[in-house]
C-alpha cells in the first residue's frame, strides 16, 4: 500500500439543498457538510445562485436561506449548539445537521469517501456539487 493510501481518511457528506416548497420536491443544492471522524473535522460551506432560486420561486425569502445556512455553519464550529444540548461531539453534530427534515434548507441522503485533505474536499465536492 503506498503511503498516500495510509493518509487517506474516510469522510461523510451531505448536499444542502433549498427546497422553496416541500410539497413540490424541487429544490437547488445550496452547500455541502462534511465530517470526517479520523481528521476531528466539520465545515460546511456554500454557495447561493440567487438567480436559479428565484426562477424556482420567485417570492422565496433569500434572507431566510442565508441564515439557515450561516445556522448550520455556526453548529459545525461550535459557536451555536443544536437544540438537541450542549457541548455534543462533531459527530454528533453531523448526525443532527444531517438528519432529515421538512424545511426550505434540507440535506440530501449521506455520502461517503476518502479523502487526505478534508477542506480541500469541502471545496471541491461545492464546486462540483452546488452550481
Amino acid at each position: 500500500m503506498s503511503e498516500d493510501r495510509s493518509e487517506r481518511q474516510g469522510f461523510q457528506y451531505v448536499v444542502l439543498r433549498c427546497v422553496p416548497r416541500v410539497d413540490r420536491e424541487e429544490f437547488v443544492n445550496v452547500g455541502v457538510l462534511l465530517y470526517s471522524q479520523s481528521a476531528n473535522y466539520l465545515c460546511a460551506a456554500s454557495r447561493l445562485r440567487e438567480d436559479r432560486l428565484l426562477a424556482l420561486a420567485p417570492d422565496l425569502d433569500l434572507d431566510a436561506v442565508r441564515s439557515a445556512l450561516a445556522a448550520i455553519e455556526a453548529v459545525c464550529c461550535g459557536q451555536a449548539e443544536p437544540a438537541t444540548g450542549a457541548g455534543i461531539s462533531l459527530g454528533q453534530r453531523f448526525g443532527w445537521l444531517a438528519a432529515p427534515r421538512s424545511t426550505v434548507v434540507q440535506p440530501g441522503p449521506i455520502h461517503g469517501g476518502l479523502t487526505d485533505d478534508p477542506a480541500g474536499q469541502l471545496r471541491h465536492l461545492l464546486d462540483t456539487l452546488v452550481s
